[in-house]
């Protein structure tokens, strides 16, 4: 099987670490997975917005980049789920049916590991108390139901608690965040205190984008509750520590102080 790597946006430019996980996962299960160069942006921010014209030339080099695989794997449910669900849409509008010639291959990473490869024990190791946030899209959209739970059921020294209204939206939801500040807000402020009753050190999700929004929420609350992503524990192992959780940590803080200063600045 030929597979590839989509790291998406988001990772590529603000949680590198996390696409690294993700490659060393694949490699330690022996899968040998390549990062196609010339990957780009799936269009979903344009979908997502009502621009669906605009996104034909955003999929046209991505379908280029990732054709002649046989698996497209990505960390991220919210792409996963735009790329199969949308690229159809587009490919219609378009009414160029290549233009939907990656959907059916994505899988998000717990698709991909307990689905195609067969496996939830992954020979990860992280001792701490963590609870898991599932996302909307790889809920609704992908339906992938509780494969991310088998795989951190199965991670020795973890200790696993259940986060009272899960399935409840973080409120991050892309441009919904900027639009809808206010709203936004509270659904992660909601987010925040069940992640605090639950006692975890670490919250954990499928997406680094509600991550950012969740990880926000806390820090500015002075919770202690760090954020990672799924693949950044499961790569995790007790001969490879875990470095990503603490460069995740400095990107949130980084982002969070950035945020500040926007509003001191609109302020003043």
């Amino acid at each position: 099987m030929k597979v590839a790597v989509l790291v998406t946006c988001i990772n590529d430019s603000m949680f590198p670490e996390t696409g690294k996980s993700v490659f060393r996962l694949l490699s330690r299960l022996g899968v040998d997975a390549d990062f196609p160069q010339a990957q780009t942006c799936c269009a979903q921010p344009m979908v997502n917005t009502g621009y669906l014209d605009e996104a034909v030339p955003v999929v046209r080099p991505f379908v280029d980049a990732f054709a002649g695989y046989d698996a497209i794997v990505t960390p991220s449910g919210s792409c996963a789920g735009s790329v199969r669900h949308q690229h159809s849409l587009i490919a219609r509008r378009a009414g160029d049916e290549r233009l939907a010639e990656a959907a059916p291959k994505v899988y998000e990473l717990s698709e991909f590991l307990v689905d195609v490869l067969g496996v939830t024990d992954v020979g990860a190791y992280f001792p701490h108390r963590v609870t898991y946030h599932p996302t909307c899209h790889s809920l609704r959209m992908l339906r992938v139901g509780d494969k991310p739970l088998r795989l951190l059921k199965a991670v020795r020294g973890l200790d696993l608690r259940e986060l009272p209204a899960a399935q409840e939206c973080c409120g991050f939801g892309g441009t919904f965040a900027v639009k809808n500040a206010e709203t936004s807000t509270a659904m992660g402020s909601d987010k925040a205190r069940h992640v605090r009753d639950t006692g975890a050190e670490v919250v954990i999700a499928g997406d680094n984008s509600c991550l950012l929004h969740i990880g926000g929420l806390l820090s500015r609350q002075r919770a202690g509750v760090r954020v990672m992503h799924l693949a950044d524990v499961l790569a995790t192992t007790e001969e490879a520590p875990d470095d990503a959780g603490a460069t995740q940590e400095r990107a949130f803080r980084r982002t969070d102080r950035v945020r500040v200063s926007r509003e001191a600045q609109e302020t003043a």
